[in-house]
């Protein structure tokens, strides 16, 4: 039933979301009035924000599984983005579908909690297929590059988000306010906060760009605003949210903040290095699905295991 077993905690954590979109869609008219620069850009952003939050909360509100579904889709629309990007050669067409195929794995094992099966199978299993097969294939041109590359963009596209996925497979008793769904609510916002909390503060202080040739626009004071201002907000939320409290609620807050900053600036070097801007433009006003997912792919499985080991 929709709804049905959410924790009250978990409803008020979705209802500050809410209310945060709509104090950012009232400014938008009032920005406009003021002719400040970027709105428009700013309203197509908002929009697309009101759309995944809205999908976001039916994903986690209807059921665990039907959670686990919506995060596996957005595996499968990352790599598929990743695959467009990046060039294969003809003899690997093969390989790539198992690839694909690799990702209803991956979440199955999610699905049932089996931790073993999940933690080796891409990064043993998957090693060894993918270049059996390749060789299989009998084209040795070009054969370390296309394997690594076939391998990273699964690591990160499936392997990597898939640990949010497990946040909801995860024991959770009183300690946890807002049950699994807490869990990954706490890893998703943060993740997405500190993405927005190093932008404004990099557009208001910002002069000293971190990692210039990858990322001019990336500057230290941004990263630092984003750092601070984010393991705040994880301080507060932790306890609401999560079996996190005082001490290490404050360093999930820090990890998440500088692992998202690294996320996001790796994967904006392989958009370099393959001659892209955006990963794609299903998203409006932010590019793709792997440009929204990019600091994810770092944070997922950091904070996974940071609360793994601590309660698990």
């Amino acid at each position: 039933m929709f709804g049905e077993g959410l924790a009250p905690a978990m409803w008020r954590a979705l209802g500050g979301v809410y209310v945060l979109l709509l104090v950012a869609s009232a400014l938008v008219p009032l920005l406009r009035s003021r002719r400040v620069g970027g709105v428009d850009e700013l309203a197509s952003r908002i929009r697309s924000w009101w759309v995944m939050v809205f999908i976001f909360t039916l994903a986690v509100v209807i059921h665990p599984t039907l959670s686990i579904m919506f995060l596996a889709l957005v595996s499968f629309l990352a790599f598929k983005e990743y695959l467009a990007m990046t060039r294969f050669r003809r003899a690997d067409r093969r390989v790539i579908f198992w690839g694909f195929l690799a990702i209803p794995f991956q979440y199955y094992w999610v699905a049932q909690s089996w931790y073993g099966m999940f933690i080796i199978f891409i990064p043993v299993y998957l090693f060894l297929l993918i270049p059996t097969r390749m060789v299989l294939a009998g084209e040795t041109k070009g054969f370390l590059k296309a394997a690594g590359t076939l391998h990273w963009g699964l690591m990160t596209t499936v392997f990597s988000l898939s640990h949010a996925a497990f946040l909801l497979a995860l024991p959770v008793g009183h300690e946890a306010p807002a049950g699994a769904a807490g869990l990954l609510f706490f890893l998703v916002f943060l993740t997405q906060f500190n993405d927005v909390a190093q932008y404004t503060w990099g557009k208001m202080l910002g002069k000293h760009p971190v990692v210039p040739k990858v990322s001019p626009k990336k500057t230290v004071e941004g990263l630092v605003g984003g750092v601070v201002t984010t393991s705040l907000v994880a301080f507060v939320l932790a306890p609401i949210l999560t079996p996190l409290t005082g001490f290490w609620g404050l360093l999930a807050g820090l990890l998440i903040s500088v692992s998202g900053f690294f996320g996001d600036v790796v994967v904006s070097a392989v958009k370099r290095d393959i001659g892209v801007k955006d990963s794609g433009s299903l998203i409006p006003g932010h590019g793709g699905i792997m440009d929204r997912v990019d600091s994810l792919t770092f944070t997922a499985p950091l904070f996974f295991h940071y609360l793994y080991y601590l309660h698990y």
